[in-house]
């Protein structure tokens, strides 16, 4: 499909820009980021300021206000150069600290613009609950401009988080393919999620996008694709993501330092029976390619390596959780010496604390049928509409 045949959608903070008393009465603060454009690619806080609109603070998450940071980085700017407003980091801050942020920036409203991907370990929509629990306790209203779903919102797919599991790559009960936007995804955990944590439920607005419908992904919709973080360049990233994201959690290499994160893994140990292994399966909508890469950082920095490419052949066909959980249970069949999981202090197995893959899966249920051979793919919820388990009510899109 060419970019003109691409369907547009007025998004959320387009409208705002429209229209700034769509953000309530009062000052307010934009969480944002460099996604939070208008559709002609004008960063949305400076041209917000021009609108009028009575915006006075900036709130960057995990990566920075310009998305320069790393995983598990942020960026130190206190003030934007381009619009001379205060920049708050909120990256690991919750609680009263999150809490004295928002009283101290002086907002009546928080506005939350930050394109997800779609996938519950990715940290921006817990950025978002953390700030709607915060907003609830200090009594500041939140607003989210909504943007579409770049994985569209037909289907959802893998299992909830059990709570004992809950961390920064997932707060709540969702699946890791959760198949709403921000917009819903925060309606349902303002009715669920938030008042458990904050004891009441946030004052909540939705600015809905116009003209995007669930049957649309990153492929359709305008506007181009902006890369959300470092480590998603491309749409087709994002559509493995939350699949492979789950290799995280093990000692294999997800791609990060190459151009291609997420979209390979590897490992020293890997040899040439892993591509034809994953072949026999014939698995939905993917090609499995033999390749060797060398990660210029992060895991196995320098070291050469030998892994798959995940090669997109249907979108639709294609389920990324039961793909990833599928290569997880050949790695471990093939190579059972050398095969391992990561804990959270990034050591390997049996030398540190919990282990990421339960906190990326929800739960430790993955890693132990994966331990024991048995088949971990009926652990995969089948891929099902998201109002399986947000519900209807939650649906702000047809």
């Amino acid at each position: 499909m060419s970019t003109d045949d691409r369907v547009a959608v007025t998004t959320g903070i387009a409208r705002l820009h429209a229209a700034p008393g769509l953000a309530g009465p009062g000052r307010f603060g934009l969480v944002t980021n460099h996604t939070g454009v208008l559709p002609d690619l004008r960063p949305a806080a400076p041209a917000l300021l021009a609108a009028g609109a009575p915006l006075v603070a900036l709130f960057g998450p995990e990566h920075g206000l310009h998305g320069t940071g790393q995983a598990g980085e942020s960026e130190s700017a206190r003030t934007d150069p381009d619009t001379g407003l205060p920049v708050h980091d909120t990256y690991r801050r919750d609680g009263e600290r999150l809490d004295k942020l928002l009283i101290d920036s002086g907002v009546d409203a928080l506005v939350h613009d930050l394109q997800d991907i779609g996938a519950r370990c990715y940290t921006y929509v817990w950025t978002m609950f953390d700030l709607m629990v915060s907003a609830a306790r200090t009594g500041i209203r939140f607003v989210v401009a909504d943007r579409p779903n770049p994985l569209g919102g037909l289907v959802s797919e893998g299992p909830l988080l059990e709570p004992a599991w809950a961390s920064f790559v997932g707060r709540a009960p969702v699946p890791l393919r959760h198949g709403l936007t921000c917009g819903e995804l925060a309606r349902w955990l303002n009715a669920s999620a938030v008042p458990r944590a904050a004891g009441r439920a946030a004052d909540l607005t939705v600015i809905e996008a116009l003209g995007w419908r669930r049957a649309m992904d990153a492929h359709t919709t305008g506007p181009p694709w902006i890369a959300p973080s470092p480590n998603i360049p491309t749409p087709a990233t994002a559509t493995v993501y939350p699949g492979t994201c789950l290799f995280e959690g093990t000692n294999l290499s997800e791609g990060r330092g190459t151009t291609q994160p997420f979209e390979i893994v590897g490992a020293p140990y890997l040899d040439a029976r892993f591509a034809p292994a994953l072949a026999e399966l014939a698995l939905p909508g993917v090609h499995f390619r033999d390749l060797r890469f060398v990660p210029a950082f992060h895991k196995h920095a320098g070291r050469p390596l030998r892994g798959v490419q995940l090669h997109i052949t249907d979108r639709t066909a294609f389920a990324p959780v039961r793909t990833a959980v599928a290569m997880l249970a050949v790695l471990r069949r093939l190579y059972p010496d050398d095969f391992a999981w990561h804990t959270t202090d990034g050591g390997a197995e049996g030398t540190g604390h919990r282990h990421f893959i339960d906190l990326l899966w929800g739960s430790d249920r993955l890693r132990r049928a994966v331990d024991a051979g048995e088949d971990p793919l009926p652990l995969c919820d089948p891929p099902s509409p998201p109002g399986r388990w947000a519900g209807d009510d939650a649906l702000l899109y047809p």
